[in-house]
């Protein structure tokens, strides 16, 4: 039976420490509740404290646990890619932060820190030429993780080198990295720098063959990377890229705008600030598209872009001129993930999206058909 009594001036339970974390996590977080409470005199203002300090902890907490999968995922990525590609993690650095609390601190303007996967085929030749493709990871706040092992081997066994930014924002860095995110600005320079770093460390890469490709969030940092820098990639691909974001807070919940809407982000709402919403989406930026042989992909039974977002993109690049490809599937299995999956109609499609980079890429041994990429993504 659970029964608190005080001791010392402080109420204190029965149960032992680790009789409560090997409970459920409700009961522990009652228990701190009912404790603290009678410990201010059930006052509300101590309630509400005490609630502040818990949700602290706990966020503290889970970025502690965010980067403890980080170490194991990356150990993840020897085993699932250690037999054909050699993976480095590279320190590299982007512009200052977007948000200065203190701009007159020591090192308030330093350059943003950041770490990103690099991938190269285990045969690779220093004295030859290779492709290079930039990876950027999605979600709000996500992170490049073994959930694109597949995608990896794929494009290693074509001959590419790839490099993944782990860009402001990014999960399993600690909070620091994670409250500097800047969702549709820096972050798009940070994979640019990164672009710019592998080229200037590595001499086998080849400066006309830099491609760039992503899928949701990554798929709109692949639009505004080809909008702000035309002439330094050569193909991209954006797989059911982020387009709208007004139209995205539009038909999300509250829950989700908090992420932009937060003091340590844009820190404020599409309806108080339009135009800032406008500045960081590729449907509204159209006009700075040039030439990039561009393929997008989109599927109507999304359930994170919304199809709706596409199509506005896409209705914005036809009405502003501008050349491009693109396919809008219809109810394909997966939804979100419709084309990054192990099903045979998502290898199918990925087909299609690696013959576009190998047209204007030129990789070693390109992707032709599905048998190709069985082999080269799963062994056999």
């Amino acid at each position: 039976m659970l029964y608190l009594y005080r001791e010392y001036g402080t109420y204190v339970t029965n149960l032992t420490t680790d009789q409560i974390m090997t409970g459920k996590p409700l009961v522990f977080i009652a228990i701190l509740l009912i404790t603290a409470s009678m410990a201010v005199g059930q006052t509300e203002s101590g309630i509400r404290e005490v609630r502040q300090d818990i949700a602290e902890q706990t966020s503290e907490l889970n970025h502690r646990l965010d980067q403890l999968a980080k170490i194991v995922d990356d150990v993840l990525w020897q085993q699932k890619t250690g037999d054909i590609a050699w993976m480095d993690k590279l320190y590299i650095y982007g512009p200052p932060p977007a948000k200065i609390k203190n701009p007159d601190a020591m090192g308030a303007r330093n350059p943003v820190k950041f770490w990103t996967y690099a991938f190269f085929p285990k045969d690779l030749d220093p004295g030859k030429k290779y492709p290079l493709i930039l990876l950027p990871h999605g979600g709000v706040h996500g992170d490049f993780t073994t959930y694109y092992t597949h995608i990896i081997r794929e494009l290693i066994s074509q001959g590419y080198v790839v490099a993944a930014p782990e860009y402001r924002g990014s999960t399993g860095y600690g909070r620091g990295h994670y409250e500097k995110i800047d969702y549709g600005g820096l972050e798009n320079e940070d994979v640019y720098y990164t672009r710019n770093y592998m080229l200037e460390n590595y001499p086998f890469l080849d400066p006309g063959r830099v491609g760039i490709m992503g899928w949701s969030h990554g798929g709109m940092i692949t639009l505004m990377n080809i909008f702000d820098h035309p002439d330094d990639y050569r193909v991209a691909f954006a797989g059911v890229p982020v387009s709208d974001l007004i139209a995205r807070m539009g038909y999300y919940t509250q829950d989700y705008r908090n992420n932009f809407e937060t003091e340590y982000h844009i820190g404020q709402s599409a309806y108080e600030n339009v135009e800032e919403y406008k500045r960081r989406s590729p449907a509204w930026n159209t006009s700075k598209f040039r030439n990039t042989p561009l393929l997008i992909h989109t599927n109507t039974n999304d359930d994170d872009v919304n199809v709706l977002e596409v199509e506005h993109l896409i209705k914005s690049l036809k009405a502003d001129g501008k050349k491009f490809d693109y396919e809008i599937f219809s109810d394909i299995p997966g939804g979100h993930s419709f084309d990054r999956m192990d099903t045979r109609i998502a290898k199918e499609i990925r087909v299609k999206i690696y013959i576009h980079l190998a047209n204007h890429l030129k990789p070693s041994h390109p992707i032709k058909n599905r048998d190709d990429l069985q082999k080269a993504g799963y062994r056999f």
